[in-house]
């Protein structure tokens, strides 16, 4: 099973103990806000209630007005409590392709590698890998994500429920333009809207409030003006979000201009049809003029910047200048095939790192201010919030809000000594400082221990696949599973290996058969061969074979 009863043994605990106080109160504890004021209590404390946050201000007030009342007290010992990280941009169905994609241009990213492998995905890989992600996003202090399109949205949403976590997820649709697999290519605008209703309607505002369910554009160059019209239409019917990816690379640009009678690219024909509207994220916005900076925020559209991903395929955003137009602008991941690592922690890094060096190409000189540690931190935190809409509940420490928060040990040599709290989250923390992560008000991670999976399983998945590699055994497999070298499913042609093999059907239609065939060869249960199915076909970089 994958989960661990923790849940269960709680609530029971519940029910035994009627007349116990729901009233949690973390004190002795540096608390970063980021509230409009941005205050920080050096000793302070935080009453929660139920999935609220009650009382917040210093621990000798709070404990002697609430320590005798509450049903915990816990001393945090000097630890920082900040927000929980808002990750505006992440591809979940991603995970288990982490590597399948590196070093090629955006096209081919997509073409060749990335949407053959969604095409072939079941809801139960979608389900797996959002686990798998999951579990690496609460290791980096993520307690909510915008999901930026897959293609089974139930089976993230199962897993999402089950993490304990916070998301907006969309389905990724397009009804047109090339390199679409053949399922993806017979969908119409109609199909696209429709399927987008029902996932409404059955998943939105589930898991205790934690789903809502957004629309997903993918992107532009695969869209037709009726699906991006009735997205918007639908969207403001729903009052819900939607996420499309927009201006990541000048070939868009030159395609919409060409093709949409515009002068310059995405951005300008979204603001012609009336596209940009204040309940838009848009993802990455890379390849955008000044004019284009000005209709979006004149539209109140918000951008995911997502640092890593950018500079591995697409370029600089000229975020500075978001930023100073009054743009809301937030961090995201982006997916494992195209960053390759999950963490906010390492986005804040790189995101000031990157844009003050970025000042150097725009100006001719270095500007060690642009994108100050406080800025980044508010875009990981309350703007991540604004930019998913749920900023009247999340994205600060403040009273009446979710109980959604970090506790990060800065004792670790790479922290030490701590001179500036907010500075030291920017540019010194790691993923490894983050303690425990609380959503909703309920612990989803506790001294770096994620209590809503069996962690310790996945992990062990991993060590057993990577020793039967070393063993040797990985290539009498595949001879065995190689009666033949005649093509089943073309992956071969996907991903320009010299022969086909039969496991790389864990991306087409026939990917059973690969599932079948490991299940009875190392007698494994059906879904862990279909999850070991996913990285198979990588095998051939890591082992010496003669074809």
């Amino acid at each position: 099973m994958l989960l661990t009863g923790d849940r269960a043994f709680r609530a029971s605990l519940s029910k035994m103990e009627p007349h116990r106080s729901s009233l949690v109160v973390l004190h002795n504890a540096m608390i970063v806000t980021m509230d409009s004021e941005s205050r920080v209590y050096g000793n302070g404390a935080i009453v929660i209630e139920r999935d609220r946050i009650k009382a917040i201000g210093h621990s000798v007030d709070l404990l002697r007005q609430f320590g005798d009342v509450a049903g915990e007290v816990i001393d945090l010992r000097g630890q920082i409590l900040l927000p929980g990280f808002v990750n505006t941009h992440v591809h979940t169905s991603q995970q288990l392709g982490r590597g399948i994609a590196d070093d090629v241009d955006l096209v081919t990213w997509l073409h060749d590698r990335i949407w053959p492998y969604e095409a072939s995905m079941t809801e139960e890989d979608s389900y797996i890998s959002t686990l798998l992600c999951g579990i690496e996003l609460i290791h980096s202090g993520v307690t909510c994500f915008a999901e930026a399109g897959g293609q089974h949205v139930p089976g993230m949403a199962r897993a999402v429920e089950s993490l304990g976590l916070r998301a907006c997820l969309a389905q990724s649709v397009m009804d047109s333009g090339e390199g679409l697999p053949a399922s993806w290519a017979v969908r119409t605008a109609q199909d696209c809207m429709q399927s987008q209703k029902e996932l409404y309607e059955k998943h939105h505002d589930t898991a205790d409030g934690r789903i809502r369910i957004w629309l997903g554009i993918r992107q532009i160059m695969n869209c037709t003006d009726e699906l991006l019209l009735a997205t918007r239409d639908t969207a403001r019917e729903l009052k819900t979000g939607i996420h499309m990816h927009v201006a990541e690379i000048p070939y868009e640009n030159q395609l919409v201009t060409e093709t949409r009678n515009v002068d310059h690219g995405t951005v300008t024909y979204l603001e012609k049809v009336d596209f940009l509207q204040d309940n838009l994220l848009t993802a990455h916005t890379v390849w955008v003029n000044s004019t284009e900076v000005g209709f979006l925020s004149q539209a109140g559209v918000k951008v995911s910047h997502c640092p890593a991903a950018a500079m591995k395929m697409l370029g600089f955003a000229p975020i500075t200048e978001m930023l100073d137009a009054g743009i809301c602008v937030s961090l995201g991941t982006d997916g494992a095939p195209s960053n390759n690592r999950m963490s906010v922690v390492d986005e804040m890094y790189l995101a000031s790192l990157i844009n003050k060096g970025r000042e150097v190409f725009k100006n001719g000189v270095t500007d060690p201010t642009a994108l100050p540690a406080e800025t980044v931190l508010r875009m990981a935190t309350i703007n991540g919030a604004k930019s998913v809409l749920w900023d009247d509940e999340i994205g600060s420490l403040e009273v009446g809000k979710k109980a959604d928060m970090l506790v990060i040990n800065a004792s670790t040599w790479h922290m030490v000594p701590l001179h500036d709290c907010i500075s030291g989250l920017v540019y010194c923390m790691r993923t490894e400082n983050i303690d425990s992560v609380m959503c909703n008000g309920q612990w989803i991670m506790k001294d770096k221990r994620i209590l809503s999976v069996n962690e310790v399983m996945f992990r062990a998945y991993s060590i057993d696949c990577m020793q039967l590699i070393h063993r040797g055994q990985i290539e009498t497999m595949f001879l065995l599973l190689m009666p033949s070298r005649s093509c089943l499913c073309g992956s071969c042609h996907h991903f320009q290996l010299p022969f086909c093999n039969p496991l790389l059907c864990f991306f087409s239609t026939k990917k059973h058969e690969a599932s079948q065939s490991l299940s009875s060869f190392f007698s494994l249960p059906a879904w862990l061969s279909n999850y070991f199915g996913s990285i198979f076909w990588q095998l051939p970089k890591f082992c010496s074979w003669s074809f």
